[in-house]
């Protein structure tokens, strides 16, 4: 089988980083969604697509043709990105020496990328693997993934490994375990008045949002590997007005289950200090957290082991952000982080590295083959 240069690869990258998607976007996603269904359904995979709901765009998913209702390999990736349309004007595609750069390059369309090319070598070879793959890819990863989460449940019913292409970590790490988080909205309702002429008969929502947050932040445990992240608040109308309402976003992370859904429980539970200003908690978990397991690291043995094969050394880490990964990885042995090398994930200074390009493809490629 031909084995495409770096350059091919880059080359395929650039086409669907200038193809921007922001999540927000859905048209612009679904216009993802089709230049990848467009290269699958030409590779022969049989494709579904999942309208989307909620303002979000399409999910694609995609069969190898061999293999039946077996169960596979299932390759989850994520099409959208954190950046707004017109980030190309100020993060274009470029090059300087090892780096590439775009927006959504390292987080995840390259690694995305390396995964049909892994396909696509097998097909044009003629080669069939011992397991089925399938390929889910989804529109709404950067924001939770509130709209795919079933449908990547639903595909993990039918895997027997899984295998995600978010980007490599701190020099090409993969990724075998992951805090578990939760999200929530806090509001306050108080009662208004003139600050100024009738002081005493208001009651400030912002006032009890501010002793609320003083008491959540302050649960932040480092020895339990508990944090918490009060993150974004408004609220009042002007200056000399008693504020009536304040709204308040906190996330939770945490590496033990039970310890998340004890804190779960308790921020749910809280009660208001004024009993004149009401105080509420929507929300809940949003991904379990991605520990360890035997199988996962039987997973990872296997490999380093083809990395090694191939001349490279591939090391294993824990890292605090989530990923569509931590929904199956209670279930299923999961890798994480097999994407490409890089750094400045969301951020204008985005890059992968292109030396990464090809050990990378040819470990999902030799993953395909060697899995059973």
């Amino acid at each position: 089988m031909d084995i495409p240069s770096p350059d091919d690869l880059l080359s395929g990258i650039r086409a669907w980083v200038e193809l921007e998607s922001p999540t927000g976007d859905a048209g612009a996603v679904n216009r993802m969604m089709d230049m990848v269904a467009a290269e699958f359904e030409a590779l022969g995979a049989g494709a579904r697509r999942i309208p989307g709901i909620d303002g979000r765009g399409d999910h694609v998913a995609f069969s190898s043709p061999w293999g039946g209702d077996e169960k596979g390999i299932l390759v989850l990736s994520h099409l959208d990105t954190v950046h707004p349309v017109g980030t190309l004007a100020e993060l274009p595609f470029s090059v300087d020496g090892d780096k590439a750069y775009g927006p959504g390059i390292y987080d995840m369309k390259g690694g995305a990328y390396l995964g049909l090319t892994a396909y696509r070598m097998l097909v044009e070879a003629g080669k069939t693997t011992p397991l089925p793959i399938r390929f889910l890819f989804v529109s709404d990863e950067e924001t939770g993934s509130e709209t795919s989460q079933k449908h990547i449940e639903a595909a993990g019913e039918k895997a027997k490994y899984v295998l995600v292409t978010e980007p490599a970590r701190d020099g090409g790490k993969i990724v075998t375990g992951r805090q578990g988080s939760a999200r929530f909205v806090m509001t306050t309702q108080g009662r208004p008045s003139h600050s100024g002429t009738r002081h005493r008969d208001g009651r400030s929502a912002i006032v009890e949002m501010a002793r609320q947050i003083t008491e959540i932040e302050g649960r932040t445990d480092y020895d339990r590997n508990f944090t918490v992240n009060v993150g974004m608040i408004e609220g009042g109308t002007a200056a000399n007005v008693v504020p009536e309402h304040c709204r308040a976003s906190l996330d939770f992370r945490f590496r033990n289950r039970d310890v998340g859904e004890e804190m779960i429980a308790w921020v749910k539970g809280l009660k208001s200090y004024d009993p004149d200003v009401t105080f509420s908690v929507d929300g809940g978990l949003s991904r379990p957290p991605y520990e360890k397991s035997p199988a996962i690291e039987r997973l990872y043995s296997h490999a380093r082991g083809l990395a090694a094969e191939i001349g490279f050394e591939l090391v294993d880490s824990f890292t605090g952000g989530g990923s569509d990964g931590s929904f199956l990885a209670e279930k299923l042995p999961v890798l994480d982080g097999l994407g490409v090398d890089g750094e400045g994930a969301h951020t204008l200074q985005e890059h992968l590295y292109i030396s990464s390009l090809l050990p990378r493809m040819t470990l999902l490629r030799r993953l395909f083959e060697t899995l059973h």
